[in-house]
């Protein structure tokens, strides 16, 4: 099975590239980011940047301070945590309905993208292991048939920074262990363990997350 992501619009690709920069902790609070510079490390214009900078100020990444521009602005650990478990509640919930709707079939498909993360895994191959990641996640959530829920949870994944899941220290490691136990509950067709197991991988990339920003805010 191949899903095809949809192309990304250029004001899309900047909101997506600043914010994972917020969330990673490489952009921290009270810096100033302007739309040339993300113009220039994107290879873009300036007018789809700028439209990134302000769709990232109405999610409350950014302000805009007068003949100053952009500014990131505080984006705590403690934020960090109540996100994610907001996120583990619905992934569990998706989770245990995958749980009642899977088949061998899938069950097996899964097998296979955890194969190909682990290997990714083992080879450094980080973007590779966080495309599987995505994929494996987003096969179980879409088996769920719960599209309100599914559209819940997209609004937590833009603090998930996909782009840099190697700088937050024990993120590739979680993805290529956590994920076997959901596979497990889910070929056994068990609800409540499955919910429990997602519940657990989310929160644990939560604290990891939150123990990076923490580390930077210290800094």
């Amino acid at each position: 099975m191949t899903n095809r992501r949809a192309p990304m619009r250029l004001s899309d690709v900047a909101s997506a590239h600043v914010r994972e920069l917020i969330v990673s902790g490489q952009l921290q609070a009270g810096e100033f980011i302007r739309p040339e510079t993300v113009a220039e490390q994107l290879a873009i214009s300036a007018t789809p940047a700028r439209e990134g900078l302000l769709q990232l100020q109405t999610e409350g990444f950014l302000s805009v301070e007068p003949r100053r521009g952009f500014m990131v602005t505080a984006l705590s650990s403690e934020d960090i945590r109540d996100i994610y478990d907001a996120q583990a509640l619905l992934g569990g919930e998706l989770t245990a309905r995958a749980a009642a709707a899977i088949t061998p079939a899938t069950v097996e498909e899964l097998e296979r993208i955890q194969d190909a993360l682990e290997k990714a895994a083992a080879a450094n191959g980080f973007d590779e292991e966080e495309r599987l990641n995505h994929q494996f996640h987003e096969l179980i959530y879409r088996l769920s048939g719960s599209r309100k829920i599914r559209w819940l949870i997209k609004t937590t994944l833009a603090y998930a920074p996909r782009k840099f899941f190697a700088a937050v220290e024990g993120w590739p490691e979680a993805s290529a262990q956590d994920h076997r136990a959901i596979i497990e509950h889910l070929r056994a067709g068990d609800p409540d363990q499955a919910r429990a197991a997602m519940a657990r991988h989310i929160r644990n990339a939560g604290t990891l997350l939150a123990e990076h920003l923490a580390q930077n805010e210290t800094a």
